[in-house]
This record gives C-alpha cells, structure tokens and sequence, in this order.
C-alpha cells in the first residue's frame, strides 16, 4: 500500500471524531506507510471559518498540530510544480480545493482517501475509500 492523502472532508470527520469516518476508513489509515495533509486543506478549512461554513472550525485550525500529531500525519505543502499542475488539469470541476489535491495526488504518487464522488470519478487519480 502506498502513501494517503487526505481530503479536507476526511481530515474534518477526523478532527471531530465523526461516525463518517469508517472503522474500515481508520483501520486503513493506520495500516498506510504514510499519511499526509495538504496544505490545501488548511486553506480551505480557514476559508470556510472566514465565511463561517464550518462550525468549529477555529478550534481546529487551533489545533493543528495536535491533530496532525494525532493521526501521525506529515504536512504535503503546495508547491509550484502541484500549482501549474492543479491549474492544467483537463477536469471539469471547478473547486480549487479538489484540483489542488488532486494534482499533489497524482504528483506525488499517493492515492487520495476521499468519498468525493467527483474525484472519485476522475480516472486520472488514484482513491480510496472504505
């Protein structure tokens, strides 16, 4: 098995120990020689506090660390190289989020843990979900 990139709805149900993410989902993630956290998500989570779209989600920017420590996962920054490439995919969704992650995915060479059924259906990433 290779390395998991998380997606921001996965990192959430995470953070907030949500009944979503899966025992199977968990039991996978702990079984990953490496897990990672995009940027992107960080982002993403901070835009949607500022639009207030996501309950509580101060205390998970709050608490960052702690949770990337938590799940024993490693930051994935944003590079240009991830840019250019999320910018240039032939994709039709639109969400700068989705393309972000979706092109360190494939850059990197790690499958994207997403129940996203738009990414899902993107033949050009590899996914996982449980």
């Amino acid at each position: 098995m290779t390395g998991l990139l998380l997606d921001t709805h996965v990192l959430l149900w995470l953070a907030v120990d949500s009944p979503r993410a899966t025992p199977a989902m968990r039991r996978r993630l702990e079984s990953a020689p490496e897990r990672l956290i995009s940027a992107a998500s960080t982002f993403e989570i901070a835009t949607k506090v500022r639009l207030g779209k996501i309950a509580g989600g101060r205390s998970i920017l709050d608490g960052w660390g702690r949770l990337s420590r938590q799940l024993q996962a490693s930051e994935l920054p944003l590079t240009a190289a991830h840019m250019a490439r999320a910018g240039t995919l032939i994709w039709s969704h639109r969400d700068p989020f989705d393309r972000m992650l979706v092109a360190q995915a494939q850059l990197e060479g790690v499958a994207l843990v997403t129940q996203d059924a738009e990414i899902r259906s993107f033949e050009d990433v590899r996914t996982v979900w449980s």
